[in-house]
């Protein structure tokens, strides 16, 4: 039997990176304040004393311009990992990720591979209010040329990063400042993440519900509670937001023939509005009621702590609509 730890989400991002800096000296860190601070969120505490400045890269507060050398790094056979502070930070740099990264092994007849990854701290939670608490990952999911990780788990905080260096195309990993204090148990081996699929956190018969990123724990967290009240509930994580694990949610709907979509972004032009449209399209004689969805409300983030839970879907929520939808 295989031995386990605790740790916190943090940690284990850390250790991805520590053993990917130790595996490969192609492989080298850069963001604003990732060296000698330690990383706005202390991910990248003590890995500069570690690696050196050379590996560990302290840039200029411009999004577009670090971004577009973390490409231009790529492009010339280094390993990159480029840290951007938050994901609302993201948007200076999206002509260099959109229009550069991921047109250009296209716009050069196949010739040319940007192996670089991006990795952007992401979600709502910890009152940061409206300029550094949105969840965009739908932005980067609409884009062809990306392959888009949403990282709402310990198993996969430790283990996509790996994975995501080993990618021949441009990866960008969302992770969640709300979970980094967050522990967690994971196994003392090495774990190999697959970031081609969804994974099922939870097996269920009585409906699926269809989830990423922060939101997972909250969804886990309702199932348990449904479990007391006879109801077992499916909970898949579906990880790779681009390009979508399109079987894995069939298949589960298939299984249990009722779907709720649950995610922290706005509800309009999401996440969730793709894998509902494709049920709809693909799976609809399948369901046994509608699907329904519980997303963010559709406002600028609020700084005020019960503004803030009221903005995102909570565990209460998720528990209401599955029994309205099992139990009308």
């Amino acid at each position: 039997m295989s031995q386990t730890r605790k740790i916190t989400y943090r940690e284990a991002l850390k250790e991805a990176i520590r053993e990917a800096l130790t595996e490969n000296d192609k492989v080298f860190l850069m963001g604003e304040d990732v060296g000698r601070y330690g990383g706005a969120f202390a991910v990248s505490k003590g890995l500069l004393e570690e690696f050196s400045e050379e590996r560990i890269m302290d840039v200029p507060l411009s999004e577009s311009g670090f971004v577009g050398a973390g490409i231009g790094a790529a492009m010339a056979g280094l390993k990159p990992i480029v840290e951007v502070m938050t994901v609302n930070f993201g948007l200076l740099a999206m002509d260099q990720v959109v229009n550069n990264a991921a047109t250009m092994l296209h716009m050069s007849g196949g010739q040319i591979n940007v192996p670089v990854v991006i990795r952007m701290s992401c979600g709502i939670g910890k009152q940061l209010a409206a300029q550094h608490s949105h969840s965009w990952e739908p932005y980067y999911a609409h884009v062809p040329g990306l392959r888009v990780i949403s990282i709402g788990t310990h198993e996969d905080a430790r283990g996509v990063l790996q994975a995501a260096l080993q990618s021949p195309d441009p990866v960008v990993i969302f992770e969640y400042t709300s979970m980094l204090n967050m522990e967690g148990e994971l196994p003392e081996e090495t774990i190999k993440v697959d970031i081609e699929s969804a994974k099922i956190r939870r097996e269920g018969t009585d409906i699926s519900i269809i989830t990423y990123g922060a939101a997972v724990n909250k969804c886990m967290e309702a199932a348990e509670e449904l479990k007391v009240e006879g109801i077992e509930a499916e909970v898949l994580d579906l990880r790779v937001l681009r390009p979508l694990d399109e079987a894995a949610f069939l298949a589960s709907v298939s299984r249990t023939h009722r779907a709720l979509i649950v995610e922290d972004a706005w509800r309009s032009v999401s996440v969730s509005s793709e894998v509902s449209a494709r049920i709809t399209e693909k799976a609809f004689y399948e369901l046994d009621v509608p699907v329904k969805r519980v997303c963010g409300a559709e406002v600028p983030i609020p700084y005020p702590l019960h503004l803030e839970d009221a903005s995102v879907p909570q565990k209460k929520d998720i528990v209401e609509v599955v029994k309205k939808m099992i139990r009308p």
